[in-house]
C-alpha cells in the first residue's frame, strides 16, 4: 500500500474528527467485525470456494478490513511496512521453502 493511500485513509478520518474514537480496543473489534463480514460473503456456499459473482462484495469488505488495519497501525504508532516485513521474515524461518513448499501443514508439523 502506498503512503498516498494511507494518507487518504487518515485524512478521511481526520476530516470527520473521528480519531478521538479510534482506540486500539475498538479498532481491533472493528477489524474483527469487518473480517466477519468478508467471511459472510462465502456463507452457505457449500463447496463453492470461488469468488465468482462475489467479487464486488469481497472488494468492499476487504477494503474495510484494510482501512481499519491502517487506522489500528496509526493508533498504535506502528509502521505497516516494518511490521509486515518483520512478520514475513519470521514466517520464512517457520516455513522454509524446502520443508513447506506445496504443503499446508502448520510449521510444527513440517
Amino acid at each position: 500500500m502506498t503512503e498516498e493511500t494511507i494518507n487518504k485513509i487518515l485524512k478521511f478520518r481526520d476530516d470527520r474528527d473521528w480519531k478521538q474514537f479510534h482506540n486500539p480496543k475498538d479498532l481491533a473489534i472493528s477489524i474483527s467485525l469487518e473480517a466477519a463480514e468478508l467471511l459472510e460473503v462465502f456463507q452457505w456456499s457449500g463447496t463453492d470456494t470461488s469468488n465468482k459473482r462475489k467479487q464486488e462484495k469481497i472488494k468492499e469488505e476487504l477494503a474495510d478490513v484494510v482501512n481499519y488495519c491502517v487506522l489500528m497501525a496509526d493508533a498504535c504508532n506502528l509502521d505497516l511496512d516494518e511490521i509486515v516485513t518483520e512478520k514475513i521474515r519470521m514466517n520464512e524461518e517457520k516455513y522454509p521453502v524446502e520443508k513447506a513448499k506445496g504443503k499446508s501443514n502448520k510449521y510444527s508439523e513440517l
